[in-house]
């Protein structure tokens, strides 16, 4: 069974959701994603497929926050090609059964896309304090892939942000540390 909600209520939901990552509680560490899709001049484009994570010093995954994709292609076709996020791939992507709810959703337009998490929620678990990385990967059919990922330390002393620039793929990541 195939639902999709009409243009003005998907609208108004992702006004809310960016919306709120100003109004976490106060209460609860939260954090802030801001990726950019740079919109680029070539013959061929395709809506890249992103995902957005956070990595310990080992380089194991703490959280899938977000999994970008063709989630319209006809049996569950677009889920073939999450494999091409080789970084997120082969740490989490392989032992997770797609779709995952308030984690995968539909690729996205050239663009800045917020996200917004609260610690202890779904889908950004309870971190025991420490260094981590949040990272993006995008990948792109007749296209390239781009890694960025952004060091940081939870949970945050202060309100920061953190910023990191991607070359091709993506634009400037920033990450809102809220304590």
């Amino acid at each position: 069974m195939k639902t999709s909600l009409p243009l003005r209520y998907t609208a108004a939901l992702g006004t809310a959701v960016g919306a709120s990552v100003g109004a976490l509680p106060a209460f609860a560490a939260g954090l802030g994603v801001g990726v950019e899709i740079p919109r680029l001049d070539v013959a061929e484009y395709h809506r890249p497929y992103v995902a957005v994570w956070i990595e310990r010093p080992d380089a194991s995954v703490a959280a899938t926050l977000a999994v970008w994709y063709d989630v319209k292609m006809k049996n569950a076709e677009g889920t073939k090609w999450l494999k091409d996020m080789r970084q997120w791939w082969r740490r989490a992507g392989r032992d997770l059964a797609v779709p995952i709810d308030g984690v995968t959703g539909p690729t996205r337009p050239a663009g800045k896309h917020q996200l917004g998490f609260t610690e202890g929620t779904n889908p950004l678990p309870k971190l025991p304090p420490g260094d981590y990385k949040l990272v993006v990967e995008a990948v792109r059919e007749v296209g390239g892939r781009e890694v960025v990922s952004v060091p940081l330390r939870w949970p945050a002393s202060q309100a920061e942000t953190l910023r990191a620039k991607g070359s091709s793929e993506l634009g400037e990541i920033a990450v809102e540390l809220k304590p």
